[in-house]
């Protein structure tokens, strides 16, 4: 992984993918007691910044490999990014998903023009598992979440946004905080802006009981989670980091923060009521961090990015109902 390769899916990026903007508000900052700058990735084609990656490594591929068609497992995102990035190529898309996944996420899986597998996750089936074998006998590319270099080339552009925006309104240091799961939008944010924007420092955020990234940045190992499923932010639930992502991660970012699924619920309140924007429990976390773990930030300004917005209808009014 090098910032060429984020360059380069910059480049193939370029009319295809939006440039979110940085929100702020008063009302934010006036309970982080620093100025918040919001990345809404949730505004991003398909609800979240993984289009990015999915166009990134779709449009890699040659033809020939392309037409064969592509597949990848998800809980919804990346699932939602392949499946549109591969309908624009008129490539086909078979997407391995949990079945305890978000109703909305499948649904728009499938709308997308991808065939949904669905795997028993909570009973222990390993995507993996599922994922390679279905690519081994129709031979589909196999397109990884998180630890695949194009796929973190894509999500590292949403780092050169960040590093030429901010520089636009006069921040050119402090933390930048990013939902993390294993850590491919991380390692690409932390590659862009070791580049663009050397004096700010990446922070990854995780949701308290899936910390497995923060206890191995404290470690200096991979840790894994005790459980794979059963949270609210199942966004960002893996395993533990990538093989090609932790060594970015470790290189280049800061401690990892923790916050609670209550923190997460009331940061997207707070997002949808100052900022107009709706962000799901996982896409939050960051929010959260900003707002509720101030302590452990640094700098008079904070930049914080909104993941995704792919929420069931029933969290989000949770979400509101105890918060807004």
């Amino acid at each position: 992984m090098n910032i060429d390769m984020i360059r380069a899916a910059a480049t193939r990026l370029e009319g295809h993918a939006r440039r979110t903007p940085l929100l702020t508000s008063p009302f934010l900052d006036e309970i982080a007691g620093r100025r918040v700058i919001v990345k809404p990735e949730c505004l991003q084609h398909t609800g979240s910044f993984k289009f990015r990656g999915g166009w990134s490594a779709v449009s890699a591929l040659d033809e020939a490999t392309r037409k064969r068609g592509v597949i990848a497992y998800s809980s919804g995102n990346h699932a939602q990014g392949v499946a549109l990035a591969a309908a624009r190529h008129n490539a086909p898309a078979v997407i391995v998903m949990p079945n305890d996944a978000p109703r909305l996420k499948i649904d728009n899986t499938r709308a997308l023009g991808a065939e949904v597998v669905l795997y028993d996750r909570p009973g222990g089936e390993a995507r993996e598992e599922v994922g390679d074998r279905i690519a081994t006998e129709r031979g589909l590319t196999l397109i990884k979440p998180y630890d695949e270099p194009q796929v973190i080339a894509g999500q590292g552009t949403c780092g050169l946004e960040i590093a030429a925006q901010a520089a636009g309104m006069g921040v050119t240091s402090g933390d930048v905080l990013v939902c993390c799961g294993g850590g491919g939008l991380t390692s690409g944010i932390a590659l862009a802006l070791e580049a663009d924007a050397p004096a700010f420092r990446v922070r990854p955020v995780e949701p308290q009981g899936f910390d497995d990234v923060a206890r191995s940045l404290t470690s200096g190992q991979i840790e894994h989670n005790a459980k794979t499923s059963g949270g609210l932010c199942d966004a960002i639930i893996t395993p533990a980091p990538g093989e090609i992502t932790f060594p970015i991660l470790s290189r280049l970012c800061g401690p990892g923060i923790v916050v609670t699924e209550d923190e997460a619920l009331h940061a997207m309140a707070l997002a949808f009521l100052r900022l107009k924007i709706v962000v799901e429990p996982g896409g939050a976390v960051a929010l959260a961090a900003a707002l509720f773990h101030g302590d452990a930030i640094e700098g008079d300004d904070v930049i914080a990015v909104t993941t995704g917005g792919n929420v069931d209808a029933e969290v989000f009014k949770q979400a509101l109902d105890r918060f807004a």
